[in-house]
């Protein structure tokens, strides 16, 4: 079968964008069609100034909205990265074969650098080389796809380059891994800001619809949402992204074509209200599912647990296989 990886940083409380762009599709595609691995990627946490107990809170919400939104451990691999070490031993022999110049070229880490600097700071060496350790994530289950977001492509083409770049070196080890997206919401914008992306770092954004906002605050947020100084409703993403986003958004929740959808309206009010309600519902079941799994930690750890045993069974053998190419003498213990 194909082997699907992806993953989620609990740097924030998950949303909208979160579920139409990635979650749904790993629950209703992704686990069937495959042999797929999902990961709270806690250790990317820590490349920014973090609360503690706040990333280990994230990180347990995390996993159980990922089971809330209809990931099935029967059917796919559920574990949190730290729980496994071969993605940090992994990591390192990737740096080894990484290049300082390919790591500053990453889009992420150039904007934030640049943000820091403005402020007189500076950001932590992690920040610089996360996206190695992205590569290891990828690279040490024998990955064929990574389902991601648009933003995140860069970081499976580096993971791409870095394979191709050690199987040659040092023989055959990797899979050389492919990004994949879904067509419509692969980004979901905030609704406040279109420009920019429905991040989860931002706890207090109105534009941000998180997955566990109560109902009235999801439509409170989607009824406020910036559309643009036009009358007609029309999908046109670069001259009205306000109202191109809210269609794209009302074409995921009901499976439609953002255009059809534009002739069957004509004022933004109604829109807006068909979106708010649409989000609502298709949220109610994640939002109520979790409730349950909130009330019963054992399941959860459970198959946090078990997740990370068949993870570990799944990445070692590659791990181990990168650390003999590239020259490490293996342990005693396990020398023929």
């Amino acid at each position: 079968m194909t082997r699907v990886f992806s993953g989620v940083k609990p740097t924030g409380h998950l949303t909208l964008g979160n579920y139409l762009g990635a979650m749904r599709r790993w629950a209703a595609v992704d686990q069937h069609r495959s042999d797929a691995l999902f990961c709270v990627v806690d250790l990317h946490a820590l490349t920014v100034d973090h609360d503690p107990a706040r990333v280990r809170r994230l990180s347990r919400q995390a996993a159980s909205l990922l089971l809330a939104a209809g990931l099935d451990p029967e059917l796919c691999t559920v574990f949190v990265q730290s729980h496994v070490d071969e993605h940090a031993r992994l990591s390192y022999v990737l740096e080894c074969v990484a290049t300082d110049g390919e790591m500053r070229r990453m889009i992420q880490y150039k904007e934030k650098a640049a943000r820091e600097r403005v402020r007189g700071g500076s950001v932590r060496l992690s920040l610089l080389t996360y996206p190695v350790l992205m590569a290891a994530d990828i690279l040490a289950y024998g990955t064929d796809e990574v389902p991601v977001g648009e933003d995140q492509t860069q970081h499976v083409e580096l993971a791409r380059d870095l394979a191709v770049r050690f199987n040659q070196r040092y023989g055959q080890t990797f899979v050389v891994p492919r990004a994949t997206s879904p067509a419509v919401a692969a980004r979901v914008m905030n609704l406040q800001e279109p420009a920019s992306k429905m991040g989860k770092s931002d706890d207090t954004g109105p534009g941000i619809v998180y997955l566990l906002d109560e109902p009235d605050v999801m439509r409170k947020k989607v009824m406020r949402a910036v559309t643009d100084s036009g009358r007609d409703v029309v999908y046109d993403p670069e001259e009205r992204a306000g109202l191109a986003n809210l269609l794209e958004i009302l074409a995921a929740c009901t499976d439609g074509e953002p255009a059809e959808l534009a002739g069957g309206y004509d004022s933004y009010g109604a829109l807006k209200k068909d979106t708010a309600e649409a989000v609502v519902e298709m949220l109610r079941p994640v939002r109520e599912r979790h409730m349950e799994l909130s009330a019963d930690p054992g399941y959860v750890d459970g198959v946090l647990r078990e997740g990370a045993e068949k993870a570990r069974a799944m990445a070692r053998p590659t791990v181990d296989d990168a650390y003999r190419a590239i020259g490490l003498l293996p342990p005693v213990n396990a020398a023929r």
